[in-house]
C-alpha cells in the first residue's frame, strides 16, 4: 500500500487546509464547501498522474494531433454526509465518471466506545475498475475500512484511491496495516493527536456540519 502526503510540499493546496481549519473563516459553510471541493480538484489532478494512458489521434479543424489519454475506468466513492464536497471536486475533474455512495455513521455505546454502522450503498459494479474513495477526516480510519468492506459487494477493482485532507496519525497507520497493496493513500495533513473521543486535535472540528449545519 502507497501513502502520500501532499502537505508535505509547498503549494496553493496548503492555503485550503489552512482555511478550513482556520475557525475565522471556516464558518462560512459555502467557503468551506468550495474549499473542499478544490482540494478535490487538486487531489484529482495528482491522482490522474498514476492513472493509465494510451496515444490517441484528435481531429482539429486543421488537422490532427497525437495526445494521451487516460484508460482508466473510474468509480467516484465518498462517504455521506461530510465527503460530498470534497466528491464534487473530484467530480468536476473526472466528469465521465460513475459514482458511489456509502452511508456511515459511529454508533456509540453507553461506555463511550463506538462501532461504525452503515445503512446506505449506491454503487454501480467497480470489477477491475479504478476506485477513489474520499472522506475529508481520517480518524480513527475504521470509518475507511468499514466503507472498503461495503464496496467489496459490488466487485474486485484494479485499484483504489483513498482521499483524504486530514487525517490522524493513528488513522493512517490503521489503514496502512488493515489494506491492502492495491491501495493508495493520499492526504492533505497529517495531525499527530487523536483525543479520547476519536476526534483528530487540532483537525478542523466536523466536517459534515461545517458543510451543512449541525445534525439533529
Amino acid at each position: 500500500m502507497n501513502f502520500i502526503n501532499l502537505g508535505k510540499d509547498n503549494s496553493i493546496f496548503n492555503k485550503f487546509i489552512a482555511e478550513i481549519r482556520a475557525v475565522n473563516i471556516q464558518q462560512d459553510s459555502m467557503r468551506f464547501r468550495r474549499n473542499c471541493e478544490r482540494m478535490g480538484e487538486i487531489m484529482s489532478y495528482e491522482i490522474s498522474k498514476q492513472l493509465t494512458y494510451q496515444k490517441a489521434i484528435i481531429t482539429t479543424p486543421l488537422g490532427s494531433s497525437n495526445i494521451n489519454l487516460s484508460t482508466n475506468k473510474i468509480v467516484l466513492a465518498t462517504i455521506l454526509r461530510a465527503g460530498l464536497p470534497l466528491h464534487q471536486g473530484f467530480l468536476n475533474y473526472f466528469d465521465g465518471a460513475e459514482n458511489g455512495f456509502i452511508g456511515a455513521y459511529r454508533k456509540t455505546a453507553s461506555d463511550h466506545s463506538f462501532t461504525i454502522e452503515t445503512d446506505y450503498l449506491a454503487c454501480p459494479n467497480i470489477d477491475n475498475k479504478t476506485v477513489i474513495l474520499s472522506d475529508p477526516m481520517l480518524a480513527s480510519g475504521e470509518s475507511i475500512v468499514v466503507a472498503l468492506e461495503v464496496l467489496k459487494k459490488r466487485g474486485t477493482p484494479e485499484h483504489i484511491h483513498i482521499a483524504v485532507l486530514i487525517a490522524s496519525q493513528i488513522g493512517v497507520d490503521y489503514v496502512l496495516k488493515k489494506l491492502p497493496k492495491n491501495v493508495t493513500l493520499w492526504v492533505g495533513a497529517v495531525d499527530n493527536e487523536l483525543n479520547a473521543n476519536s476526534y483528530i486535535v487540532p483537525g478542523l472540528g466536523d466536517a459534515g456540519d461545517l458543510a451543512f449545519g449541525e445534525k439533529v
